[in-house]
């Protein structure tokens, strides 16, 4: 009798510690999520203008560099009974004049010029050896050609520092009425060295790219949301290289998609080896930038899970606190599992659909309710926290905030926008106008937000390297 009484006290006491314990267990059903295929989206490319100006006092700096001293040399007369050796004498000069290249070039030069014949084996040649002391003014027409700016120049006058002379048995005898027709002997020569100095101090493509290169690389919009934007090239192009002032203007343009990543940082996607300038005829002045904010499920499962920090959900003695949040995708809707610790324990899945408050900017979740199972346990064992209020109360947490991020990142590509010099000597300056949402897009493993952002950028290219 006594054992059985113990028994019996046994079970009077465990139903006692059932009835007054404060949390039930829920166990609703997992609504599985779709299967997980790639990562892929609809994406409109963007076109950002970007037109560059390079100063001609960089272009005449860099010729200066390139041709120094000695800068040209022919010691052989026998393929055309020419050998020749020029000098620059002094820095050249290169401006703008009536839409070409005025290039003044100080120089002397030394011309051997071959007068005779060989026959029966035996040489019959005189070398007439000219000095040449004064000043070149060459003109070039300008055009763009696989990066490189190409001139065609002719050489318009030659001015004598000193009566030209030709040494006649050790002597420098002035012979001016001879050399009018010796000018044509290296003007050839002097128009090439003057077209591959500046085609080589020309060739910005280094410049142009390294500084793609840097535009191109990812970059930290907001350190809150870990949010990073990233351009990725296509296609670049070019229209006809212009003379204007004290500049070579350069309407460049690139092809590119725009992405925002939520996360750790992205991988730059720029390929410089696969970028080919296209010429064309003309550019549009704007930017038309259309960004893809791509928000992984996991990343907006971190920032809504910050959402419910320090919350509770109830009233009285029934509350329940949000511990963790995961989004998931099943059926265009959006699944939201909460798991909660309180007076119901468990996991709770809602589902809904994503929408877009232009008020807020926020992303939220449209017709949320509880998952079919979880709404039908919840009715049986906590009615409370079923009715809407409480259903309301959480939806308000329920928001993914993908704009508001943008708008931050907005301001840090503004300061891109001012005086920004991702190398030395090239220069960003533009403007941005105000984003525009345009829609969502639900893939297996993001929520694909795309955005609109209109604008200017110039690049400039001061200081040459």
């Amino acid at each position: 009798m006594t054992k059985l009484f113990s028994v019996l006290a046994i079970f009077l006491l465990l139903i006692i510690v059932s009835s007054c314990a404060t949390s039930n267990k829920i166990a609703a059903l997992k609504p599985e999520p779709d299967d997980a295929s790639p990562l892929v989206y609809e994406n409109t490319p963007s076109f950002i203008n970007l037109p560059i100006s390079i100063k001609l006092k960089d272009i005449e700096n860099k010729t200066n560099m390139l041709l120094n001293g000695l800068i040209y040399e022919d010691n052989k007369i026998e393929d055309d009974n020419i050998e020749m050796k020029i000098w620059k004498l002094a820095p050249i000069s290169i401006t703008n004049e009536n839409g070409k290249i005025k290039t003044v070039l100080p120089l002397k030069a030394l011309v051997k010029y071959r007068i005779g014949t060989k026959t029966l084996g035996i040489d019959l040649y005189s070398i007439k050896e000219f000095n040449l002391n004064g000043v070149v003014t060459l003109t070039s027409d300008a055009t763009l050609t696989n990066w490189k700016l190409s001139t065609k120049t002719e050489l318009k006058s030659l001015d004598w520092n000193e009566s030209p002379t030709m040494v006649v048995f050790g002597k420098n005898i002035p012979v001016t009425y001879l050399i009018d027709p010796a000018v044509k002997l290296f003007k050839s020569k002097i128009e090439t060295k003057i077209d591959a100095a500046i085609e080589k101090s020309m060739d910005f493509k280094p410049n142009v790219l390294a500084a793609l290169e840097k535009i191109c690389t990812p970059f930290l919009m907001n350190e809150a949301y870990q949010s990073w934007l990233q351009i990725i090239p296509i296609e670049i192009y070019s229209t006809t290289a212009k003379l204007k002032n004290d500049s070579f203007l350069l309407e460049m343009g690139m092809k590119c998609n725009m992405e925002t990543m939520i996360g750790n940082q992205p991988v730059s996607k720029f390929d410089a080896a696969k970028i080919i300038l296209k010429p064309v005829a003309t550019i549009p002045n704007q930017i038309s930038a259309n960004i893809t904010a791509v928000s992984t499920y996991d990343e907006a499962s971190k920032i809504m899970t910050k959402n419910f920090a320090g919350q509770e959900f109830g009233s009285g003695s029934k509350k329940i606190t949000v511990q963790k949040v995961n989004i998931w995708q099943k059926d265009n809707k959006m699944v939201i599992a909460l798991d909660v610790l309180g007076t119901i324990n468990g996991t709770l899945y809602l589902t809904g659909f994503p929408q877009y408050n232009d008020q807020t900017k926020e992303l939220f979740f449209d017709k949320m309710d509880y998952a079919l199972d979880t709404k039908s346990k919840l009715m049986r064992t906590a009615n409370w926290l079923a009715q809407g209020l409480v259903l309301r109360k959480i939806q308000e947490s329920c928001k993914y905030s993908i704009t508001p991020n943008l708008e931050e990142g907005k301001k840090s590509m503004i300061t891109y926008l001012k005086n920004y010099s991702p190398m030395p000597g090239v220069f960003v300056n533009g403007k941005m106008d105000d984003i525009q949402y345009q829609r969502t897009q639900l893939t297996n493993k993001a929520i694909i937000a795309f955005i609109k952002v209109n604008g200017t950028v110039n690049v400039s290219i001061d200081g040459l390297k």
